[in-house]
């Protein structure tokens, strides 16, 4: 990932709204979930929903397809594995130990020990 894309992801997540939303979409699974059922979880209003899944969309960090009349969000999990790759990359200096903790985590599988899926 270049830095001029994990820095409109980063901005893109830095926001409790879009954040929240993200994190939805992250544990609905490819499957992904429907505009309305998204506000219903999140209690945003229309306006502030659109906005935040414009700007999720334009970061590459969620996919959206029409189903009927109903519009389908998902995350894009390739860009987040990018995103995650990209600020682990220089992790460490040397010192596998500092990042051991995280490499731990991403590989639970999901519901253990608490984690989300």
């Amino acid at each position: 990932m270049e830095t001029t894309a994990a820095v409109a992801a980063l901005g893109a997540l830095a926001h409790e709204g879009r954040l929240e939303v993200f994190r939805l979409l992250v544990q609905t699974g490819p499957d992904g979930v429907a505009a309305g059922d998204i506000a219903r979880a999140t209690g945003a209003a229309p306006s502030t929903l659109s906005a935040n899944l414009s700007v999720l969309t334009r970061a590459g960090l969620i996919a959206a397809r029409r189903d009927g009349r109903s519009i389908i969000y998902t995350a894009a999990y390739e860009q987040m594995r990018g995103l995650l790759g990209f600020l682990m990359e220089d992790c460490c200096a040397g010192k596998p130990e500092i990042c051991a903790p995280l490499a731990a985590l991403a590989s639970q599988p999901c519901g253990a020990e608490g984690r989300a899926c």
